[in-house]
């Protein structure tokens, strides 16, 4: 069978078992993304998260020797809520991003491949497939937009024309030489909405991401936030869609085409209060399969302290004192200190002037005076 007749057979196949786009690329070396990823180092905006190797980024033959192409395929995701549980004076709730929406996009993106390389070896024993998503050596961005299945925005985001930006992005890297598809024109043009409407200012300009200050990657962080981060932060407790849902090529986009894409309510925008005292067990259990779990209850339980003092909420207080006294963790105690601090009242004063003479963590100290120091100025 040629390549293009399998070609074929592949498109026809993906389609069939959910996959919403798929596109071919040659193999060849990403010369482009080179110079912008050795850039990006030498500016610090790197996360970290990233393979660190940039040679096995950009190119394919380092991580299949005999690379000919690549295959990336696109499966979109749901953008709105269905029954959106509302935040309450006594109840409020945190939000994770819609890319934590349902079952881990890892998993479902690796059964969608694992099916398609199946089918491949049915119909080429021969064939060497090496599948990733997100996590593999490659720029799942950079493939699939030599692969046609979108351009990449401003927002660093691949926006394809059906799905907009709301898209999980995979790759196999084959020693098949399939006929590559034509990347699809730049469609953002003189629009800069995005990088306007950055709450942190980490879209430096227009398809440049300082990850250092980008709130997707600083929900994710497990130390102390930052101080000028913490207003920025919102209720947010995972990520952050600002730069897709203001970008126009979103408006009206929103997919509901895969089950296991579609999120608990109760787990996209979970109460707060709850989360502070939340057991390793019942994290697990209760969010172990969304993709904002990966770097465990901390970051999160940070976050939903943070969101408290965002909405100033006052019920929370003893929950935040029972937090400073009994957590072993000085990020959580810390973070209680200064959210405390912004709610403020008479008790918690009182508290955290009794409880800084205790406390040994330089860092939780400062947390505290901080704290003091808003509770004063009262």
């Amino acid at each position: 069978m040629n390549a293009y007749q399998l070609k074929e057979e592949i498109i026809s196949y993906s389609k069939e078992i959910g996959i919403d786009k798929i596109g071919f690329a040659s193999a060849s070396m990403f010369d482009e993304l080179k110079n912008r990823l050795l850039a990006q180092q030498e500016l610090g905006y790197a996360s970290g998260f990233e393979e660190p190797d940039i040679e096995k980024r950009v190119d394919p033959t380092l991580v299949v020797p005999k690379a000919r192409s690549i295959i990336s395929i696109a499966l979109a995701y749901p953008s709105k809520l269905k029954d959106a549980p509302k935040s309450t004076k006594e109840d409020r709730r945190g939000i994770f991003c819609r890319a934590s929406w349902g079952q881990d996009y890892h998993t479902v993106l690796r059964d969608r491949l694992q099916k398609l390389e199946t089918f491949i070896k049915e119909k080429v024993p021969a064939a060497i497939l090496q599948s990733m998503v997100d996590t593999g050596e490659l720029s799942d961005r950079a493939v699939a937009e030599r692969a046609g299945i979108g351009w990449s925005g401003k927002n660093c985001a691949i926006i394809t024309p059906e799905f907009g930006s709301y898209v999980y992005l995979g790759e196999m890297i084959t020693d098949i030489p399939f006929p590559p598809d034509k990347p699809i024109e730049d469609g953002c043009g003189t629009c800069n909405k995005c990088v306007d409407a950055c709450p942190t200012g980490a879209l430096v300009t227009g398809g440049q991401l300082n990850s250092q200050r980008c709130i997707a990657f600083l929900t994710q962080t497990k130390g102390f936030l930052a101080e000028e981060f913490r207003s920025k932060l919102g209720n947010r407790l995972y990520g952050c869609d600002t730069c897709q849902t203001v970008c126009p090529e979103n408006k009206g986009k929103d997919f509901h085409f895969h089950p296991e894409m579609e999120p608990d309510p109760e787990l996209a925008k979970p109460k707060l209060k709850p989360l502070l005292t939340m057991s390793n067990r019942e994290f697990k259990e209760k969010f172990g399969h969304v993709s904002g779990s990966w770097r465990g209850k901390k970051p999160i339980q940070r976050n939903a302290i943070i969101a408290l003092a965002h909405f100033k909420d006052q019920t929370a207080v003893p929950d935040l004192i029972e937090l400073i006294k009994n957590d072993v963790r000085p990020v959580i105690r810390g973070t209680a200190a200064w959210a405390l601090g912004k709610i403020g009242n008479k008790e918690a004063l009182d508290t955290l002037m009794n409880l800084r003479e205790k406390e040994k963590d330089q860092e939780v100290i400062e947390e505290m005076s901080k704290g003091i120091e808003m509770l004063q100025e009262i």
